[in-house]
Parts: C-alpha cells; structure tokens; sequence
C-alpha cells in the first residue's frame, strides 16, 4: 500500500458547513496560508446540508438579539449550556446569513424586501443547492486543496501537541500521513450508533447523514481530547416513514401536536425539544396514539407551500403524498420519535473547547456539530463556528512543522495492511447491527422507549467491549470495505463514551434524551458539565461547573 506525506498549515476534516467556512475564513484572514480540506465523499454533495434546506433555523430577526438566542438554546437545553459559546456564536449568525446570500443563496422576502421569517428565529429559503453554494466558493479559494474520498483516520499528536492526521484513500489504496501547524475537525456528529426506526435493507433512511459515523469524537477521544455531555443524546420527532423534519410543519403552517381522538397533548408535556418527543411517547405508551401534525383543513396554499418545501430538504415527504393521492390539507402527518443520535449541533455534545473553539489538544479546533457546549446551531451556527475557529488557527500557526515520528507512517501502514489478511468468522455489517442492537436495548433505544438504567448500561459497555475485540480480527478486500469497518471501530468507541456519561449523570434531565429509570426526576445538583477523558483503554469523568455567557474560558494547556 502506498504511503504519501504531505504538509499543510492548516488540515480541515470534514469539507461540510463548518469546514467550508473555516476554510474560507482562512483564506480572507491569510491569504498565504496553504489550507487542506479531507473530505470523506465529494465536497459538493457531502455532509448534513447534501440535500438541500428549506430554512436558516438560526437567524436574529427583527426585534430580537443574540441574548435572546442564548435564552431559547439554554431554556430547550434546560441549563446545560456553554452560555459564553452560545453568544459569540449568537453575534455572528445574521452576518454569515448575509454573505451565503451574496454566494448566491435564495433567501425569500416579502413585498418590502424583508426576509420572510418562520417563528422567531428562523427565516425561508430555496436552499436545494446551499451546499454546491459552499464548495463552488472554497473552489475559489486559490490556496484551499480538496482531497475528496480521503477519510481522516486519526490525529498525530506529540507531547499534548497535535502534529498531524492520519487518513486513508476510500478509492484507492493510499494512505496518507499529512504534517499541518493546526487542525479544524468539522467532521459532523455520530448516527447508526442505535438501532434505526427502519431496519434491514431501508436502515440508512434515517434523519442525520448516516456516514457521519462520529469520526472526529472518536479521533479525539483516542487522543485523549476531553469530550463533553455525551449524554445529552439527541432524538428528533419526524414524519413517521420518511423520517422528513416537522418543524417545517409546527412552524411553517402552525400545526399542533395531537392525539389519535384530535386532542391537542404538547402543551401537556411541554415544549422543548426533548418535551416534545417525551410527549408522543408517552400518549402511545398511554393508549392514545398514533400521534399526528395536525395539518387538515389548513389551505391548498399552505398545502402547496409545504410540498415545495420539502423538495429543498426531504423529497421522500412529498413524493409519499403524491404516490398516495393525499395532501397535507386533507389528512394529518403521522409522527415518530427517531433513534438516537449524538450531534453537538443540535445538543451539547461533542469536544470541550475555549472561547476560540480550541479543544485540549493543543492546536487542534473543533466546528460545528462535533464541537460541545453550543447546542441550537443548525446550518448558521455552524458557519459561525467555523469562522470563530477558522480566525483562532489563523492566529495559532506559527511558522515550525513539528516532525512526525519516522517509523509512525510504517507502523499505520501494517496496521491498516492486517486488516486485508485477517480471517474472520463476521463482517463489518454483522457487527454493526449487533451493535445497534446492544445500544437499542440496553441503552435506551426505540424499543425501550429510550429509557435505560444502570445494570443495562453495565451490560451493553461489556458487549460493545466484546463487539472491539471482534471488530479486530474483521477482514476486508478493498479500500471501501476499510473505510466502513474504521467507521464501525468508531461507532463503537463513541458508544462506549455515551454509555459512560448516560451512567455518570444521576438525574432525568431531558426526557428521553437521557431517560434515567434509576433517576427519573430532575436534580439540581447535576446542573453541571458531566465531561470525560479517554487513557489507556479507560474512560475518566470529569465534573466542570457551569459557566455564564460573559466568563471567558480558556484551557490550561
């Protein structure tokens, strides 16, 4: 297998939201800076944004303010928050707005040329083509490389120090050991660690990207990167089938939560995000279901509006009412709770970073969904954090590429080599699904209804445990089959840190994002950070007070 060094000043994992902001970020601020995008698939279509979007679910709109953003996110979260990172992020999302505006993005305004907003922080748009948007301006950018099909594998890392990544050709048998000064990681969240609402041959129909495999959690969690609230899990509520997003309905026409009898149940359990899922649990665990958007009787305008809506992000939802010669004004969407994901975008989890997005790795930043501590950022909050971490790294590369150790390229190589003369009684697919279902049972999958408790959580760490030990021995044949038994090797180190820190927080928080059945009601006591750290095969908690939106934190490297 060929082995190729290359030298960057800045490597960026991930060519998504984040990683294309940082990298043009990077080139505005330092124009000489030479940038490297690794990017799993192909930069125009790749990361959560591939399909299209048919809003910005983070925007300052008229009459509000960043505080007030910071507000929302800390209350869906219910207090456990990075109330310093919610705001910087906060500051920066109408700004980032403007200028994908100016890259061409079709944002919709009304007869005086405002934008037409969707609630109180969201704003519409055509945004089938968002992400070809994005890759066509880091193509402009005359000092940006993109590697597409170059999956990052693992971090260099000498004396807390990053030196370098990791990464193997998905196409091609290369490997390449790559010398950079600094390191974004913008490599999404993790989904395909449960067991999905569609199983078999359909499992990959999910909400979140099934190829963002936690690949950049579980680079830092071997490098022994401190992680944070691995707990606070995240559970969409979606069109039930087509795992198509409901807030185009909830916000987009006002449809309410109801029953199978028509009533209105969301008020009842309230309104977070978690609340909302908890809701439709419990009204089917109660008798009541099935569980509806109630969007009958709303207009054929409306109705219209949603369809086109839905081609900008979710076709499926549309075509499944054109195959059944339906509409949203004639009867209600059916609605389902997805399995669990952990995706810092949307909850707190991921990397603990400082104010510039540094994580405890000494010049290695976190963006976007990977990065902790700021949930509620959807498409603009990422970009404003990979702005926020592409100017920190800017301002850390110093002008000395440390040394990669001479025999690491050797030693990677023969490790990844025994892969393809391994023997093995199983394949990659059969322990994924084995590990789904570890994590669906024993760790508050859909079949529990997401709840869990201690001697399960026991139990699934000693099987995802085995399932490593296994996944070891895997043989593959090609470049394509070692990048899904990597991706499978992560997952599984990912549901070892989630198993860890569901165990460690001895509360209910938010109901079935982290359902505790030993501890079923909130306590205050845990209104803290609940972090970790991976040594040598063991997984550390940590505990870290809250800290309040004007604190400023920086790591003590």
């Amino acid at each position: 297998m060929e082995t190729i060094q290359l030298e960057t000043d800045i490597a960026i994992l991930g060519g998504g939201a984040a990683g294309c902001y940082a990298a043009m970020t990077v080139q505005d601020r330092a124009p000489d800076a030479k940038v490297l995008i690794l990017e799993k698939a192909n930069i125009k279509r790749s990361g959560c944004l591939a399909a299209g979007v048919n809003a910005l679910n983070a925007y300052i709109v008229p009459g509000k303010t960043p505080e007030f953003y910071v507000e929302y996110a800390k209350k869906d979260a219910h207090g456990i928050v990075r109330e310093d990172l919610l705001l910087s992020m906060s500051q920066r999302l109408n700004q980032v707005t403007h200028h994908l505006e100016q890259l061409g993005l079709v944002i919709l305004k009304d007869e005086n040329g405002n934008y037409v907003t969707r609630g109180n922080r969201n704003i519409k748009i055509n945004g089938e083509n968002i992400k070809p948007i994005l890759a066509q301006a880091v193509e402009n950018c005359p000092n940006v490389t993109v590697m597409n099909h170059v999956n990052a594998v693992d971090y260099i890392v000498k004396d807390h120090k990053l030196i370098g990544v990791f990464a193997n050709s998905v196409l091609e048998e290369k490997l390449y050991v790559i010398r950079c000064k600094a390191c974004i990681c913008a490599t999404g969240g993790a989904a395909g660690l449960y067991r999905p609402n569609n199983p078999g041959f359909s499992r990959h129909k999910m909400w979140y990207p099934p190829f963002n495999t936690g690949a950049g959690y579980a680079m830092g969690i071997r490098a022994g990167a401190e992680m944070t609230t691995f707990e606070m899990r995240f559970i969409a509520l979606r069109c039930k089938d087509t795992i198509a997003p409901t807030g185009t309905l909830a916000q987009g026409v006002g449809a309410k939560q109801v029953n199978a009898k028509g009533e209105v149940y969301e008020q009842k359990y309230g309104l977070t995000t978690s609340q909302r899922v908890y809701g439709t649990v419990m009204e089917n665990k109660e008798g009541r279901g099935p569980c509806y958007l109630r969007t009958k009787g709303i207009t054929a305008e409306q109705a219209d509006s949603l369809k086109r809506a839905y081609l900008n992000m979710a076709p499926s939802q549309t075509l499944k009412w054109l195959e059944n010669g339906s509409s949203p004004d004639e009867e209600n969407v059916e609605i389902e709770g997805t399995e669990p994901y952990i995706i810092g975008g949307h909850t707190a989890s991921g990397y603990w970073v400082d104010a510039n997005r540094m994580s405890t790795i000494d010049g290695l930043f976190a963006a976007g969904d990977v990065a902790g501590g700021s949930p509620q950022k959807y498409v603009t909050g990422a970009l404003a954090e990979g702005e926020i971490a592409g100017e920190a790294a800017v301002k850390y590369v110093n002008n000395r590429l440390e040394d990669i150790p001479v025999d690491y390229a050797k030693q990677q190589a023969q490790a990844i080599e025994n892969y393809f003369t391994n023997t093995s009684l199983f394949t990659t697919e059969q322990l994924e699904e084995a590990m789904q279902g570890v994590m669906d049972r024993y760790a508050g999958g859909i079949s529990t209804d997401y709840g869990f408790t201690e001697s399960g959580l026991k139990l699934a760490d000693q099987k995802i445990q085995r399932l490593i030990h296994l996944s070891d021995d895997i043989h593959v044949s090609d470049m394509q089959e070692l990048t899904r038994l990597l991706e499978l090797k992560e997952r599984l180190l990912v549901c070892r840190v989630v198993i860890a820190h569901l165990a460690d927080r001895k509360e209910t928080r938010w109901h079935c994002f982290a359902e505790n059945l030993d501890y079923p009601q909130t306590d205050d006591a845990w209104l803290q950070y609940v972090n970790s750290r991976y040594e040598n095969g063991e997984i550390h908690m940590l505990h870290r007070k809250l800290t309040e939106r004007y604190e400023t934190y920086e790591h003590t490297h």
